[in-house]
């Protein structure tokens, strides 16, 4: 038996099957490396993204209008400031700002309205309001009473920790970080806002944006645009049926 087992032979594979595997190997090697490629060029940037003629058209005429707007409003007496008893300001974005002029996103940065459906509080003085005017087709903006600052606030009030959005739960917390201020809880922080307070601007800094919704199915007309929301600018004390609407 074990002269047999020694006698068996082990079966050659023929040379034409060899070459055949090892130029099939060579194929998949190569097209292994060219989708790598592929995948590092793409990751490299952002494809490129084809524009029509008619939004160039469109961009054009919405910042042309709005340097003439500014320009006129130049010319007109400022406004006139608020009762003194309104002091505090809820300005929400309620449009897109796709092509408008230089001098409106610079404004609609300094809000801090760079999304659609945020919203900051802003304290009413004569820098603000002449600041609102020029931002007024894309914002509505009023005065906010306590309940909706509260709900605001409570629902919605988030800071920043790092690079992280961190939701206001922790009054221990916000005594750490807001303590020099006098605010040691959140109360504290809802009544420096809605007063406008000595610490109001650094409560305010603390206070990111508010990211505000929109019902999936909410009414829209034919541009696109919200129906119950209305039409931007002033709004007075209006401004409290849409915070409901969006919080």
């Amino acid at each position: 038996m074990a002269d047999e087992e020694s006698k068996k032979v082990i079966k050659l594979v023929p040379e034409y099957l060899l070459k055949k595997r090892k130029a099939y190997r060579a194929i998949k090697a190569t097209q292994a490396k060219l989708a790598l490629l592929d995948k590092r060029k793409v990751s490299k940037g952002k494809p490129l993204k084809f524009k029509r003629l008619e939004d160039f058209l469109k961009n054009s005429h919405k910042r042309h209008r709005d340097e003439t707007r500014i320009s006129r409003a130049k010319r007109r007496p400022p406004p006139p400031l608020p009762p003194a008893k309104n002091r505090l300001a809820f300005v929400v974005r309620i449009r897109e700002i796709k092509g408008v002029s230089p001098k409106v996103m610079k404004v609609i940065q300094m809000l801090r309205l760079r999304k659609i459906f945020s919203g900051t509080f802003v304290k009413i003085n004569k820098t603000s309001v002449s600041m609102m005017k020029m931002v007024e087709p894309y914002v509505a903006w009023g005065f906010p009473n306590l309940k909706s600052v509260r709900e605001l606030i409570l629902k919605r009030g988030q800071t920043r920790v790092g690079r992280r959005r961190v939701p206001l739960t922790d009054n221990a917390f916000i005594e750490q970080q807001m303590g020099k201020h006098g605010i040691i809880c959140l109360e504290d922080l809802i009544h420096e806002i809605y007063s406008v307070g000595k610490g109001f601007r650094a409560a305010n800094n603390f206070l990111l944006p508010f990211r505000l919704s929109v019902a999936r199915h909410a009414a829209r007309d034919k541009a696109g645009l919200l129906k119950d929301l209305g039409n931007p600018g002033f709004r007075c004390t209006d401004i409290n049926s849409i915070i409901r609407q969006l919080n």
